[in-house]
């Protein structure tokens, strides 16, 4: 189980994230929903190590990732997880295989002669063959999701964190992503995260969804729950609608403009 307790994090004098508190149960796909700079991607990269809050703390399995201070330490922790990127993150440089395999050379001692085979069967499991020695630029967008997925699993990960997993692929692919997704949570027995804002996406695949509002979680609840919320805030989201009590302004997304107020009461 993962469990996040209190967290905070601010990026300067802009707060992101105000007291978050979520538990992940074994086995489920959890969805983090929420308007555009919310702190759904920043509260992935809290979970996995690679920002440190603020204030508060997340164990997974029982054990503080707070305490982690080796590298080493931090390293052996992150073999737990496996992450898609947001825009799939491969190598230019590197043909298919090699990307999938990267993770496996850093963090795992599997030998380097097995890495093509363990490849293909990885690339297997998300659908595509005979595209090893494929470049990325070569690939479609939903393609190259695949292989970001397929890299994801590579080292045989307990958790799959997902940022965006269908951002920028059209319908039909989208689905397709959300087909593998519950696909390898039934094969491979992993628990996930998925942030996402693709509504249609987060009802199919979601175990629960938790909904982000001004750095805290507004909702916990399983997706039938969430669709029928009477909360003018999950309403306002899950139906995108421009009115309402979520509001999105130009100005808070230009070059300079003044940091968001914290809600009163968020202990900040």
């Amino acid at each position: 189980m993962i469990e996040a307790k209190g967290i905070f994090k601010s990026f300067g004098s802009r707060p992101v994230l105000c007291g978050v508190d979520i538990a992940v149960q074994d086995g489920e796909t959890l969805c983090i929903i929420g308007g555009s700079g919310c702190g759904k991607s920043t509260f992935l990269k809290c979970v996995i190590g690679l920002v440190r809050p603020d204030q508060g703390s997340i164990s997974v399995d029982g054990m503080d990732i707070a305490g982690l201070s080796a590298e080493l330490d931090v390293a052996r922790y992150r073999r737990r997880f496996g992450y898609l990127f947001q825009e799939a993150a491969l190598f230019d440089s590197l043909t298919v295989w090699e990307n999938v395999s990267f993770g496996l050379r850093y963090l795992t001692d599997v030998p380097q002669a097995k890495f093509r085979q363990i490849a293909r069967d990885k690339l297997a499991l998300v659908g595509l063959k005979d595209i090893e020695d494929f470049k990325p630029a070569e690939l479609s967008g939903g393609m190259k999701k695949r292989v970001g997925l397929a890299r994801a699993i590579a080292a045989e990960p307990g958790y799959i964190l997902y940022d965006e997993p269908t951002t920028g692929l059209d319908p039909i692919m989208s689905d397709v992503i959300n087909d593998l997704i519950i696909d390898l949570q039934k094969k491979l027995k992993v628990t996930s995260i998925v942030v996402t804002h693709d509504m249609k996406s987060a009802y199919k695949i979601a175990s629960r969804i938790a909904m982000l509002h001004e750095g805290q979680v507004q909702a916990v609840d399983r997706p039938e729950a969430i669709k029928a919320s009477s909360d003018p805030v999950i309403r306002q989201f899950v139906e995108g609608r421009s009115e309402g009590p979520i509001k999105m302004k130009l100005r808070d997304f230009e070059p300079g403009a003044p940091a968001p107020r914290r809600k009163a009461g968020s202990g900040a």
